[in-house]
């Protein structure tokens, strides 16, 4: 097991994977700041279905759908034992450094869930976390056996989701259907599938309109969505998590194993993990993108092979890092992981800027594609200025907020 890192140390690996996690997260996100909530999920629903789009869609769905969001929720888990660690070694009751961590993070994640973008995870991350805190002594292997039960727990429920969902299909479809039961049918597909052009019409003028509508909507019809959309997953989100503390307790997200340790976990992930999404983006494709496939192949089936993609994705980073350690782009990448709240938060306020109407409005204009320009300017942002901000301070500045508020005084951010 891996010792408690000093006091006033830092593991650069955690920061680098978590630098390239909140960068990573950006490239599914992007489609729901800049268009319907059904192109997330279903690329026929908007944002073009032609050769580039679909490439980029399945690019996405194989290699970051699922897997940065895993990636950036292992990372969570990790750094809050580091934070339980350290609390303990300085004699500060662990319990009271992490549920006031938590009670702020849930603040954050609610205003930024209703006052700024509805895909929030911070409320997710704090709910789940005060959960995670009971497991923090746990012993690695048993946390690595227990997470993968939990997210394979997660999968099976979502199958019983999916199954109820062609039961109302083929309900639906009968020739003696109830008039219900068919509105019922047509109700969630619109829900997955393209939006009826009312539908689509409304949701276009909203999102281009004021902060006003967008903040009445938020509060009215979808003040739900967050809740719904993030907290369906939380045993999934968990599991991540305590492989996450896992991880650190190893010394897999330290970078103390060696570099063919890490090798055999890249080429055993991709190997794995690549061919099934593969199929998975082949039978998604061959249905038409129905409601039905979609529940089954990209949030059941997918998780599976998700972990292994997502075990790849840490390896090759911290192969990465010991093999580069020094180089002036990791010292970047890691000084974005060490603002990473600030950057999600900030990535929030600037793609939503760019696309809603109170900003530049151009929400629903891009295409697919045409998106991963925008990633592209906002990772640039992000490398460019966490690294000039934290060699003149100790902390982002929403990361001095938040441990400010946990510890209930001001904390020193200049560097001495």
């Amino acid at each position: 097991m891996a010792s408690p890192a000093p006091m006033d140390s830092r593991f650069i690996s955690l920061d680098v994977v978590r630098g390239i996690a909140v960068m990573g997260i950006l490239l599914m996100n992007i489609v729901g700041f800049a268009m319907p909530f059904q192109a997330y999920s279903n690329p026929t629903a908007y944002g073009g279905t032609g050769p580039i789009d679909m490439a980029f869609w399945a690019t996405n769905f194989v290699l970051a759908d699922g897997k940065m969001r895993g990636l950036f929720s292992i990372l969570f888990g990790a750094s809050m034992l580091l934070v339980i660690q350290r609390a303990e070694a300085s004699q500060r009751s662990s319990a009271l450094t992490h549920y006031s961590r938590m009670t702020w993070l849930l603040l954050f994640g609610v205003i930024h869930a209703y006052a700024i973008w509805y895909g929030d995870i911070l409320m997710l991350y704090a709910g789940v976390g005060m959960v995670a805190y009971f497991f923090r002594k746990m012993e690695a292997h048993k946390l690595v056996t227990l997470g993968i039960i939990l997210i394979i727990a997660q999968a099976v429920l979502v199958g019983g989701v999916t199954y109820s969902l062609w039961a109302l299909r083929e309900a639906a479809l009968a020739p003696d259907a109830q008039p219900e039961t068919v509105q019922a049918w047509f109700e969630m597909a619109a829900m997955s599938g393209s939006p009826p052009p009312d539908a689509l019409a409304a949701n276009l003028a909203l999102y281009r309109g004021d902060y006003a509508g967008i903040m009445g909507q938020r509060l009215g019809p979808d003040l739900m969505l967050p809740i719904i959309g993030n907290f369906m997953f939380s045993f999934a989100t968990l599991g991540l998590m305590l492989l996450g503390m896992a991880g650190l307790k190893s010394g897999f997200l330290t970078g103390a194993l060696s570099r063919e340790t890490y090798a055999k976990c890249i080429r055993y992930g991709y190997l794995v993990g690549i061919p099934v999404q593969m199929l998975l983006a082949l039978f998604l494709m061959r249905s038409g993108f129905d409601p039905v496939s979609l529940w089954l192949y990209d949030m059941s089936l997918q998780m599976v092979p998700d972990l292994l993609i997502i075990l790849a994705h840490a390896a090759l980073i911290l192969y990465w890092v010991k093999s580069s350690a020094g180089s002036a782009l990791i010292a970047r990448v890691a000084a974005t992981g060490r603002a990473a709240f600030t950057n999600y938060l900030g990535t929030s306020l600037v793609c939503t800027t760019i696309f809603y109407g109170y900003g530049f409005g151009f929400y629903g204009e891009f295409s697919r594609a045409s998106l991963y320009i925008v990633v592209l300017g906002v990772w640039a942002l992000m490398l460019l200025w966490s690294k000039p901000w934290l060699d003149r301070f100790r902390y982002g500045p929403l990361e001095w907020l938040w441990r400010s508020l946990a510890r209930r005084e001001l904390q020193s951010i200049r560097k001495q």
